[in-house]
């Protein structure tokens, strides 16, 4: 084996939608893996853009299950995936078609970003979707990141304090058997952000001072991402978390501004920084 090969950076997997302002979704995970040194590929769910003369809500298209399914199976012919990170899926159908492409294979590492919700959705259409990633793709999870909302979805609880979060990470656990990043942020009182990791044995809160008070796209996406990259560079899970900790905190550092009524992660951050 040449040394090119052998120096290759490990292939990782994002199996989410397209945001067209490229704030998040897949274009935010495949910057993530490129600044964290893995090599990033992507199968395409849904393809998503904000309405501006509508408030800014979602504009949802699912991508035909048949093409997801062609993507899915040339990727995994291609290339000798041991790591996936999950975004953005949007209809049972789709959560069928990936669960069905993640069981064809072993996986060390199943990255879940349990989004939960799209804006622009009907209710009844988000619930179903709701439903079946916690049945069908939630066992499949090595690794989890829900934010405030998806956490306290996933637990059944209501959380306003930290010790709220650390219970939510702990029923998680349990219901799925994955390690689990419950993410806190600007949601919960007191000058840091605070996020929850617990992985059965181990809880260790991961504290930043906030910047500002309100979330900024495409974090979820690039806390996740971060994690699967240093997962698949063979990293433990509680050392991939306190990475794409400040991984993240950089990046909202140096957020990016735009038209748009919100800001978006700056996935080069860290580099701005030096």
């Amino acid at each position: 084996m040449s040394n090119t090969q052998s120096s290759a950076p490990p292939v990782t997997l994002t199996i989410a939608g397209s945001e067209a302002t490229g704030g998040a979704g897949a274009q935010a995970d495949l910057r993530t893996f490129q600044e964290l040194g893995v090599y990033g590929i992507t199968a395409l769910t849904c393809i998503v853009s904000f309405d501006p003369a509508n408030e800014w809500q979602h504009r949802f298209v699912p991508v035909d299950q048949q093409v997801i399914a062609d993507q899915l199976e040339a990727i995994q012919t291609t290339y000798p995936l041991t790591t996936v990170k999950l975004g953005m899926l949007g209809t049972p159908a789709t959560i069928d078609t990936v669960a069905t492409s993640l069981k064809s294979q072993e996986w060390d590492n199943v990255v879940l970003d349990p989004v939960l919700i799209c804006k622009g959705q009907e209710p009844g259409a988000a619930l179903d979707t709701d439903q079946a990633l916690t049945a069908k793709i939630l066992p499949l999870a090595t690794f989890v990141t829900p934010n405030h909302f998806e956490a306290e979805s996933l637990s059944g609880i209501s959380i306003r304090t930290l010790e709220d979060l650390k219970e939510a990470a702990r029923i998680i656990h349990r219901k799925s058997g994955a390690v689990v990043l419950a993410k806190g942020g600007v949601r919960i009182e007191g000058p840091d952000a605070v996020d929850v990791y617990f992985d059965g044995e181990t809880l260790e809160v991961l504290s930043t001072p906030k910047i500002g008070d309100v979330a900024v796209s495409g974090a979820g996406c690039t806390l996740a991402a971060a994690v699967a990259a240093e997962l698949a560079k063979g990293a433990t899970p509680l050392d991939a978390a306190r990475t794409a900790k400040e991984f993240v905190t950089e990046g909202i550092r140096n957020r990016v501004t735009s038209n748009a009524p919100f800001d978006a992660v700056r996935q080069g951050g860290a580099r701005s920084s030096d």
